[in-house]
């Protein structure tokens, strides 16, 4: 029976890139020359930290930095989990971006549960942080992959590893 898997996965090497990226521009921006302002990947721990002088510099250098992350990747800025606000040393504050991977249970519940209420005749189970999706043929699954596309937008989900 064929069967293929939903999962979301961050690209790490363009979520690299977008930050360098950004952080060449605060750099060279004027308005922020002797400030703290930066932006730092963490690729072990998954996180984007943001510095800055105070709560409008870091929205400054998101503003500078979501758009270099959409255009390396799409949708990649729904995959951010945005943490509060913290004040550091002196006046200044940093924020971490959380950079969330795979399909969370709440999410995958939701998958299977609308691929069983629109009655296509395929079988949908969660496996770990991916779904999978089963049928008798490649139509149905194809079906499965545009209903999923269209109801799902507040989360990158791709589709993967097919089998027949």
């Amino acid at each position: 029976m064929p069967s293929f898997d939903f999962t979301s996965e961050a690209d790490m090497v363009a979520l690299k890139n977008a930050v360098d990226v950004a952080g060449r521009q605060v750099g060279n921006r004027y308005d922020f020359k002797g400030t703290s302002a930066k932006v730092e990947l963490n690729e072990k721990d998954k996180t984007i930290t943001v510095f800055g002088d105070s709560d409008f510099q870091l929205d400054q250098v998101k503003d500078i930095l979501f758009p270099e992350m959409e255009k390396k990747s799409r949708e990649s800025t729904k995959r951010l989990d945005i943490g509060a606000i913290q004040a550091i040393s002196g006046n200044k504050a940093k924020q971490i971006l959380t950079v969330k991977s795979g399909i969370d249970q709440e999410l995958a519940k939701k998958i299977v549960k609308l691929i069983k209420d629109s009655k296509l005749k395929v079988q949908a189970t969660i496996q770990g942080d991916a779904v999978r999706v089963t049928g008798a043929k490649k139509d149905l699954l194809q079906e499965a992959i545009a209903l999923v596309k269209k109801e799902v937008t507040d989360y990158p989900v791709t589709f993967g590893n097919f089998r027949d």
